[in-house]
């Protein structure tokens, strides 16, 4: 200290003596100062330590995070080892989720960028420089890892991590902390967006009207349905605090919204001039039941519209039942090219608390299950009766209303990515695509790059006039090959190329998403042939898919022809008795056990293990059933024909 005072006379002298030059003194005095008396000595030494302490706590959660990667991995292989597909995807986006954290907090520490296949350069075209990039954008080898580029998964060898894999590198969807909930990128919100202004616009023209329910449900409410809520109650959140009080009563926040709306109806609903009464509202559930969530198809929260309408007479609610029905069907094949089957659920299959439950069902190609597409319930007056919704009809009698219910949710959008995706990431419909052409410009040593430049913006404004949804990728860090690749991850229909050559000859080159031919197509006919292409594609993608599908749709009339399609992944049309029991047989005898086996001296799930096949509906369309054909599973007299099938 007294070191340090002397200094300080020692400073003002010198600022009396040399007025002009005392800045400067002044500072270097101060650093000689600092370090005679320690100081500078101190705060480094307290700085290396307070970064030593942060790096050691980060090497933990490394440690800890790398210990955590590796044991769920193991899991992941051991799953994989034994077939159980349904407990296979959630692991596999636990495990995911787990390697993001991990390369937040250690970049590279993941291999994430490591391709199992071989690929020229991460680059679709085969351009040697194709995942190369200008120093501006940080080097060629971490353009492929901040990008997603080269999908590393086989759709044909590794279907769930390939989906995953998918829809996270085309920028469809981000994990969240809440496991089972998932951002909904702009890219798949923009597909779902036009599904949503599709079926509104169909559903409003058959006179339905759009409105919204809270959210929140009373438990008394929820209770005074007994079968509904017992098909619900596993998936039920409640919500039981606010702040540190606890609620009188706790609150549902809905699973679905028959006991939310249906006290409304009552109200509304008195006389026949009333009816009929037909609502959709457009929101999110929450069901929280489940182990194992998947992107699209199976998550806590999604998103969904439900119609919920009351009718005089039964026939007009069934009438109504189909129509719905047909409008979801022209969704999936109209909108998404995915060809699905209508038909009626079982009675061990419908909708808890319905009379009967009609769907259209999906094929998954590749993994070989279906799934559930949408749903459109008649409701009887079960509901009516619960909530005691009653008319005075024209004689001045009451009588209870007939309802329906009817939903579709963010599933489409997993249903469609599944069916049409390739090795090379996402191929999306025209019509939904966020993104039908995109204008990649090919400059050579920057000549003529403005007369390019301006070329593309020229045609893409033309396309825009005529309302097709363009891009043009002028990014100049980015070279085309990559460029080629980013934009068949995002699965854009059409890819336009335009390098000087085709200044001199007017024309560009058009590759096709879909089949990766090319054409060469003149400025003049651009504009037409884009639109009569992106109309092919959309055909040519549903004739596909549907021919896909019913290669795997097989009939069979015994137990044994049955077990061989279901095993070869096909869904398998059969004469059916339609009793319950024999149906839960089916299931139980379909699935597959498989064989013991032990991975690291720990016994896991049986090697080859599979689910059992289901009742997946009575298709509207029935091959012709002789009479005294035998259920091919029990032998007693056959009702009908049923399609059944392993399904998500």
């Amino acid at each position: 200290r007294s070191l340090k005072a002397e200094y300080g006379f020692f400073l003002s002298c010198l600022a009396l003596s040399f007025p002009g030059e005392s800045v400067c003194v002044c500072v270097r005095a101060r650093k000689s100062a600092a370090l005679l008396t320690g100081q500078r000595h101190r705060r480094h030494r307290e700085r290396k330590e307070r970064m030593s302490t942060a790096a050691e706590d980060t090497s933990a959660q490394v440690a800890e995070l790398k210990e955590q990667v590796a044991q769920q991995g193991e899991h992941v292989r051991s799953l994989k080892a034994a077939g159980n597909s349904e407990e296979l995807d959630g692991a596999l986006t636990k495990l995911l989720e787990l390697k993001r954290a991990l390369e937040e907090l250690a970049p590279g520490s993941t291999n994430q960028g490591r391709s199992k296949k071989k690929k020229s350069g991460g680059n679709a075209s085969g351009d040697k420089k194709g995942s190369s990039a200008s120093a501006a954008s940080g080097g060629s080898k971490n353009v492929k890892k901040e990008t997603g580029l080269s999908i590393s998964h086989s759709r044909t060898e590794d279907f769930t991590y390939w989906y995953t894999e998918v829809i996270t590198a085309a920028g469809m969807i981000d994990y969240y902390d809440v496991s089972g909930c998932y951002i909904l990128r702009p890219w798949s919100f923009f597909i779902w967006e036009k599904i949503q202004g599709y079926l509104d616009g169909k559903i409003k023209e058959t006179g339905v009207q759009n409105a919204y329910f809270p959210v929140f449900v009373t438990e008394r409410a929820l209770n005074a349905e007994k079968d509904h809520v017992e098909g619900f109650a596993p998936e039920v959140a409640w919500v039981t605090r606010s702040g540190q009080s606890e609620l009188p009563e706790p609150i549902a926040i809905r699973p679905t919204s028959e006991t939310i709306m249906y006290p409304a109806f009552a109200n509304w609903i008195s006389s026949h001039r009333d009816l009929p009464l037909r609502l959709n509202q457009w929101s999110n559930v929450v069901r929280w039941e489940f182990k194992h969530p998947v992107p699209f198809l199976r998550s806590r929260e999604f998103l969904w519209q439900e119609g919920h309408t009351a009718f005089a007479t039964r026939p007009e609610a069934e009438a109504e039942v189909l129509e719905i029905l047909d409008i979801y069907r022209q969704v999936y094949e109209d909108l998404l090219a995915v060809p699905v089957v209508p038909g009626r659920k079982t009675e061990k299959e419908k909708f808890a608390g319905g009379d009967f439950t009609t769907t259209v069902e999906g094929y998954i190609p590749v993994r070989g299950w279906a799934i559930q597409g949408a749903t459109s319930h008649c409701l009887g007056q079960n509901f009516a009766k619960m909530f005691n919704i009653v008319y005075e009809d024209e004689n001045g009698s009451t009588a209870h209303v007939w309802q329906n219910s009817w939903g579709l949710t963010t599933r489409t959008i997993g249903v469609m990515v599944m069916v049409h995706g390739d090795d090379k990431g996402l191929v999306l419909p025209p019509k939904v695509a966020p993104v039908q052409v995109v204008f990649v410009p090919i400059p050579y040593k920057n000549k003529r790059l403005d007369e390019i430049m301006g070329k593309v913006d020229e045609l893409s404004a033309s396309l825009r006039s005529s309302g097709v949804r363009t891009d043009v990728d002028k990014r100049s860090n980015y070279t085309p090959g990559w460029k080629f690749n980013h934009w068949e991850v995002k699965g854009v229909p059409l890819r336009v190329e335009l390098g000087p050559r085709d200044l001199d000859s007017e024309q560009v080159v058009v590759a096709r998403r879909d089949t990766g031919t090319k054409e060469t197509v003149s400025w003049a006919d651009l504009p037409a042939y884009v639109e009569k292409t992106l109309a092919t594609m959309q055909g040519d993608m549903f004739v596909k898919a549907r021919d896909v599908r019913d290669q795997h749709m097989k009939t069979t009339m015994t137990w044994n022809e049955f077990v061989q399609q279901l095993d070869a992944g096909c869904m398998c049309l059969a004469p059916h008795c339609n009793e319950t029991v024999c149906e839960e047989k089916v299931k139980k005898d379909s699935a597959v056990q498989g064989e013991p086996d032990e991975h690291d001296g720990k016994q896991v799930e049986a090697v080859g293990a599979k689910a059992g096949a289901k009742s997946l509906c009575i298709p509207f369309t029935q091959p012709s059933l002789s009479e005294g054909t035998p259920c091919f599973a029990c032998q007693k007299p056959a009702v009908h024909y049923t399609l059944f099938g392993r399904s998500y």
